[in-house]
């Protein structure tokens, strides 16, 4: 973002800049070329921190002015400084000091060098899980992981010996953007829906990104989940939208076509089933009220179907919102296998009006030509054989299993006082509410000093909320260390309502 101009008389002026720098305009000697002279002041100043970031320097003209030389040696100077990365000239602003430079990437100032819309995307917490995930050193319960344990290890290998013996030529040439046609196919015939309607992903936050950039300009308004999903939080928010959160614990209709009349938003997003983080699930009811306001406000759902197939009681959920929706008017849907098979595998699918997957696909294929082929040739063969369901059926039993764990040892070691949560019907995730006097953040430090990674709940509130909640994956651990993870997290607990200020609870070790 482009740094706020300070009052002329602060930023511009030539005396109040050499006042900065330490010196007088006349202190620069003609010995060697002036612009040369110029940058070197200018540089040393930045780097120093005496020319902080987003001051503005004065206008080429004034400074000239001041120093009895040519407005062209000032423009070559300050373009020394723009190529070093440490200023940024605005067309109609002026020239604003951009970063200093960082030892690491001498001689540029790297920072002053990316792109004001880039400087946005400062948000860490997807890359921080990520990578909580994969450190062996920590028992993570941050992310959402399935039980990869369950993968199908054996199945997948045979059906990719298969594919390289008898289609190994097409698993290694270029592909359809939209996805291979065998693929669409069996997509479309197991979870619903076209071939031609379907757009294959590398990852439905891959779906998140192409949707924003396909229907959201900047300072559109998103009505979106309170609590939601943060992947589909920070997407939207880089994107520029203006984002709106609707009580999805609640799902009140009426608040939510007050939300419509208010805002006019650009699209509705919501994972109604088995929800993130809260493992809610949506009622038909509510569904079929959505799907009218949508319909009457003419504003488009995209419905998060992820969690779908982990239903964990013998009754299904409510048919989806694009199935509902029979004619596809409305709702885009999107849905992955990170969550059915393995995050690793990199393969979703976006389910849409034939006019938006089109869109969508001349988007994806300026960076990201096609998905890879074998995976979904693989896959494909999953589904055809019933692999895929068999699966489906071992991993939601272990995640019955590991939930139950999860909440028997969180009940007999953490105080009730200090934790309170749902048991959730579906889905990867307890909701934990803490006390007044237990900040989330403070818990998460505390088990991260034992190595033991949680979630905050900040993140998935588009405005303030979640200091004083937690997001458990109850998934992501075999059920053998629910014991270990519920005493480090009543440790942690106990230890963060001591920081807070809150009289400690005695941990109850059994």
């Amino acid at each position: 973002m482009m740094p706020k101009a300070a009052p002329r008389q602060a930023d511009q002026s030539v005396n109040g800049l050499f006042r900065l720098l330490g010196t007088e305009p006349k202190s620069l000697s003609r010995a060697r070329p002036i612009y040369r002279r110029i940058v070197a002041l200018l540089g040393d100043g930045i780097t120093r921190g005496a020319v902080p970031a987003g001051h503005q320097l004065p206008p080429e003209r004034d400074l000239a002015a001041a120093l009895a030389i040519s407005r062209a040696t000032v423009v070559s100077a300050y373009r020394e400084l723009e190529a070093r990365g440490l200023v940024r000239g605005y067309v109609g602003r002026g020239t604003f000091v951009s970063a200093t430079p960082d030892t690491a990437s001498a001689p540029f100032a790297w920072r002053g060098k990316i792109a004001a819309s880039a400087l946005q995307a400062n948000e860490t917490t997807v890359r921080d899980l990520v990578r909580a995930a994969s450190d062996p050193r920590l028992i993570s319960v941050a992310a959402g992981v399935p039980a990869l344990e369950c993968f199908p290890t054996d199945a997948f290998q045979r059906a990719m010996t298969r594919v390289l013996a008898t289609q190994a030529d097409a698993a290694w040439r270029h592909g359809p953007t939209e996805g291979l046609q065998p693929f669409r196919v069996a997509l479309a015939d197991r979870f619903g829906g076209e071939p031609e309607h379907i757009l294959v992903l590398a990852g439905a936050q891959q779906g998140l990104d192409l949707l924003a950039r396909c229907l959201i300009d900047p300072g559109d308004a998103v009505i979106i989940d309170r609590p939601g999903y943060l992947g589909a939080i920070q997407t939207f928010r880089n994107a520029g939208a203006r984002l709106v959160g609707w009580d999805i614990v609640g799902a009140d209709t009426d608040e939510l076509e007050e939300l419509l009349l208010r805002y006019r938003p650009k699209l509705i997003y919501t994972n109604p089933t088995h929800q993130n983080p809260t493992g809610v699930t949506m009622p038909i009811r509510t569904r079929r009220e959505l799907l009218e306001l949508a319909a009457r406000y003419r504003v488009p759902i995209v419905e998060d179907d992820t969690y779908r197939d982990l239903a964990l009681t013998g009754a299904p959920p409510p048919p989806s919102l694009f199935a509902l929706d029979e004619a596809h008017t409305v709702v885009i849907r999107i849905n992955s296998f990170s969550k059915m098979l393995a995050p690793g595998l990199r393969l979703g699918w976006i389910s849409a009006v034939r006019p938006i997957v089109e869109q969508l696909a001349l988007i994806k294929q300026q960076v990201d030509p096609h998905t890879q082929n074998l995976s979904q040739m693989v896959i494909a063969e999953l589904i055809a054989q019933g692999v895929l369901d068999k699966h489906l059926a071992t991993l939601k039993s272990e995640h019955r299993r590991r939930r139950d764990a999860m909440v028997q040892a969180l009940r007999q070691r953490v105080p009730a006082a200090q934790l309170r949560f749902g048991v959730p019907d579906g889905g990867m995730y307890l909701w934990c509410e803490l006390p007044a006097g237990i900040r989330a953040r403070a818990v998460q430090d505390c088990a991260v000093r034992e190595s033991l990674m949680v979630l905050t709940g900040d993140p998935f509130y588009v405005d303030q909320g979640g200091d004083h909640q937690l997001r458990i994956c109850y998934t992501s651990q075999p059920a053998a260390r629910a014991s270990q993870i519920a005493e480090t997290l009543a440790r942690s607990l106990s230890a963060a309502a001591c920081q807070g200020g809150a009289p400690p609870v005695r941990v109850r070790m059994v």
